[in-house]
């Protein structure tokens, strides 16, 4: 299955906005977000009617998420904290920054997705029982402070992931 990785959107509607139809023309089986949408008008975007039925859309809150009310009305998905979701076979586990896994989150995950820093990140990992694990951090959506608007797209089968260039 191919799934849509994205954080750090930040408000900035024009790269989130071609994130989604990326996503939705490369009929990618789901979306992950892993937070700071910022404001309800952004995350409207990617909140379905918009990403188009039936693709789920998997996401959490970020620091920069302060209309937490008005987001969950709009992503009554919407979690503070892990998300965890098994998508064909593969545990996934996401939170908006990497230091907020709680001890054991990410043990047995064999995909571990944060955003926050702004900085892409993709690599295998060795998790503690040998197997491997992809680390996952598709960079910026908004290209504030990178001058890069980056989304991943991720093979479950393969389990790999490839950083993407959106268009601000």
């Amino acid at each position: 299955m191919k799934l849509g990785i994205i954080a750090d959107s930040h408000d900035r509607l024009p790269p989130l906005r071609r994130a989604v139809e990326m996503f939705k023309q490369m009929n990618v089986d789901a979306i992950l977000h892993a937070g700071d949408f910022v404001a309800p008008f952004a995350a409207k975007l990617i909140a379905p009617p918009a990403v188009g039925e039936p693709i789920p859309v998997h996401c959490c809150y970020g620091n920069n998420d302060g209309e937490r009310a008005g987001l969950k009305k709009v992503l009554p998905q919407v979690v503070d904290g892990t998300v965890r979701v098994t998508i064909d076979g593969r545990t996934i586990a996401m939170n908006h920054f990497i230091e907020w896994f709680k001890p054991g989150e990410t043990d047995a995950a064999d995909v571990v997705i944060s955003g926050h820093t702004h900085e892409v990140v993709n690599e295998m990992r060795d998790r503690a029982d040998g197997q491997p694990q992809l680390v996952l951090n598709p960079g910026e959506c908004c290209g504030w402070l990178t001058d890069r608007c980056t989304v991943a797209l991720l093979d479950t089968q393969t389990l790999t992931a490839e950083v993407v260039e959106v268009q601000p």
